[in-house]
C-alpha cells in the first residue's frame, strides 16, 4: 500500500519522503510546498486495518478486503478506518492543484504504518503486533514536523476535540503445576481458581473506575480484554499461571502515571487480600489522551467550511478511542480528528457513503486553502 500511495503522489508532482519504519513497513510523506511564509498543515492517515479480513466471525462484506459498491456506499475493510480519508486527502490536494492555487505554507500528506490499537506481548512478536502509533512516532522523530494536523479518523464528520487514552494492565495468579491424578485436595492451589477470586474483586472495582474517569459527559470504561490460563493441549495438568488483561480508558485530564497508580493500588489491595495467590502486576501499554482547544484556528476553519458545504455546523464530541493525535500533541503539533464514516457500526462492517467522501474532500480542500494561505 505504501508503494501505491507513493506512485499516486509522485504522479501529482509532490515531493516524496520514504521512511522505512522497519522491514516491509514504511511511511510515505508527500509535500506540496508553498512559498515558505505560511503555516504547514498535515493530513495524516494510517494504512493498517483494524482486522485482517480472515476472521471467520466477521462475516459482513465491510470486513473483507474487497470493495463493494451498494446503495451509494462503498463497503470494504479499511474504507472508514481509514483508507477513505487517505483518498479524500489526495483528491482535496489535487483539486487545489487543478484550481491553480498558490500557497504560503505547505500541505503535507502522510500515509503511516502501525496506528491500530495493538502491541507486542510475549509470543505475539513482530511487526504485525506493533501498533499504537509506531509509524507516526517514527514520522515526528525523523524530521516531519507540521504546524498542525488533521486526522481523518471515522468520526461521522463530527469534530473530535478530545479523546481518551489507554492503559493496558495484566494481573496474574500462580499455582501448583501437577498431574490431575495428584491434584486431589489441592484445588485451592489451582491458578485458575485463584484468578476467579481476583476476577470477582476486579468486577466490583470496575464501576468505581468508570465513575472516576467520566469526562465531559462521557462515562469511563474498563474492558476485560483477555483471560489466559493453562495449556489446552495438556489439560491433564493444573495450570501454573492464569492471567487477566484489562484495557482501562483514561480521560485526557488524567496523567498516565496517576492512572497507573490507581491500577497498582487495586493490585496491592488484592495482594494483601490473597497473600498466597502469587499475584503479579504489569502495565504494558500507556497511551495518553489528546485534546485541542475549540478556539484553535484549524477547528474554526473546519467548522466554517463544514457549514459552507453541509449547510449546518458539525457536531462536537469526546470519544473513548485513541488516535495518532496522542503522538502528535506530545510533539506540540495541534491535532484534530475529523473524518468520513456513515452511521453506527453494525454487522455489515466498514462502509462509507460516496457522498460523504465527496463532501469531506471539499471541506478538506477549503480548509487547507484557508490555513495555508491560498492566493
Amino acid at each position: 500500500m505504501a508503494d501505491y500511495m507513493r506512485s499516486v503522489w509522485e504522479g501529482m508532482g509532490l515531493q516524496i519522503t520514504w521512511q522505512e519504519v522497519e522491514e516491509e513497513r514504511a511511511n510515505v510523506i508527500a509535500r506540496w510546498e508553498g512559498e515558505g511564509n505560511g503555516l504547514s498543515l498535515m493530513f495524516n492517515g494510517h494504512m493498517d486495518t483494524s482486522n485482517t479480513g480472515d476472521e471467520e466471525f466477521l462475516t459482513g462484506i465491510g470486513y473483507k478486503p474487497h470493495a463493494v459498491i451498494k446503495n451509494g456506499m462503498i463497503y470494504g475493510l479499511g474504507i472508514y478506518n481509514m483508507k477513505g480519508a487517505l483518498v479524500c486527502y489526495t483528491h482535496a490536494l489535487r483539486a487545489l492543484q487543478k484550481a491553480g492555487v498558490k500557497l504560503d505554507g505547505d500541505i503535507i500528506l502522510a500515509a503511516v504504518a502501525g496506528e491500530i490499537e495493538k502491541t507486542q506481548w510475549k509470543e505475539f512478536r513482530g511487526r504485525e503486533y506493533r501498533g499504537y502509533g509506531v509509524g507516526t512516532h517514527y514520522l515526528v522523530n525523523h524530521g516531519v514536523l507540521p504546524d498542525m494536523c488533521i486526522l481523518g479518523e471515522p468520526t461521522d464528520m463530527q469534530v473530535i476535540l478530545e479523546h481518551y487514552g489507554s492503559l493496558w494492565v495484566r494481573l496474574s495468579t500462580s499455582g501448583m503445576y501437577v498431574h490431575t491424578a495428584f491434584g486431589a485436595g489441592r484445588s485451592e492451589n489451582n491458578s485458575i481458581r485463584r484468578l476467579y477470586d481476583v476476577l470477582d474483586d476486579v468486577l466490583k472495582w470496575v464501576p468505581g473506575w468508570e465513575d472516576r474517569t467520566s469526562y465531559r459527559g462521557q462515562k469511563g470504561i474498563a474492558n476485560l480484554g483477555c483471560i489466559r490460563g493453562g495449556h489446552p493441549w495438556r489439560v491433564s495438568r493444573t495450570p501454573e499461571k492464569a492471567e487477566l488483561f484489562l484495557d482501562l480508558r483514561v480521560p485526557p485530564n488524567l496523567p498516565m502515571q496517576e492512572a497507573r497508580r490507581e491500577a497498582k493500588k487495586l493490585f496491592l489491595e488484592l495482594k494483601k487480600r490473597y497473600p498466597d495467590h502469587g499475584l503479579e502486576f504489569e502495565t504494558y501499554v500507556s497511551v495518553p489522551g489528546a485534546t485541542i482547544s475549540a478556539d484553535h484556528p484549524m477547528v474554526h476553519a473546519i467548522e466554517k467550511n463544514h457549514q459552507r458545504v453541509m449547510g449546518q455546523p458539525p457536531k462536537r464530541d469526546v470519544v473513548l478511542w485513541c488516535s495518532d493525535a496522542s503522538v502528535m500533541t506530545r510533539y506540540g503539533i495541534e491535532t484534530v480528528n475529523y473524518g468520513p464514516s456513515s452511521g453506527p457500526r453494525d454487522a455489515e462492517g466498514e462502509k462509507v457513503s460516496i457522498k460523504t467522501l465527496l463532501d469531506i474532500t471539499k471541506i478538506y480542500a477549503l480548509t487547507a486553502a484557508e490555513l495555508c494561505g491560498a492566493h
